[in-house]
């Protein structure tokens, strides 16, 4: 397993009616729904390690603090980058900022814990 500090991806979306807060029932407003936002941090996270995992080994989300600072419009271009900031034994903490057309639409940290995939299952279907 190589995981580093300084590992990063960025990904970009374009908001649609479905991932407003109106469609994610987090609100009443037709702009990006917070929940639709936290998603597309985490994926930013997982992509960030991706190539760093072994075999049968993931990551689950385990904290996660976002300020979402502005509003973004459906339409909107939406990108998305995570930067592993530590890496202290199972635990990976992140730096997630989010950009839209207006600047800065949301900054955040996020952590994940690395696990065993079958017996994170096991666990979970017990």
């Amino acid at each position: 397993m190589a995981l580093t500090v300084g590992d990063t991806a960025t990904l970009n979306f374009t908001v649609t009616d479905g991932d407003t807060a109106i469609a994610m029932e987090s609100g009443d407003v037709p702009v990006l729904g917070t929940p639709r936002l936290i998603a597309w941090c985490e994926a930013a996270t997982c992509e960030a390690i991706a190539a760093g995992l072994d075999e049968g080994t993931t990551t689950v989300g385990f904290q996660i603090r976002l300020d979402h600072l502005s509003p973004t419009p459906v339409g909107a271009a939406v990108s998305v980058t995570a930067t592993v900031t530590e890496v202290d034994g199972r635990t990976i903490t992140y730096s997630v900022d989010a950009s839209d057309n207006d600047g800065d639409a949301a900054t955040g940290t996020f952590t994940r814990v690395l696990v065993d995939r079958s017996r994170f299952l096991d666990r979970a279907n017990d």
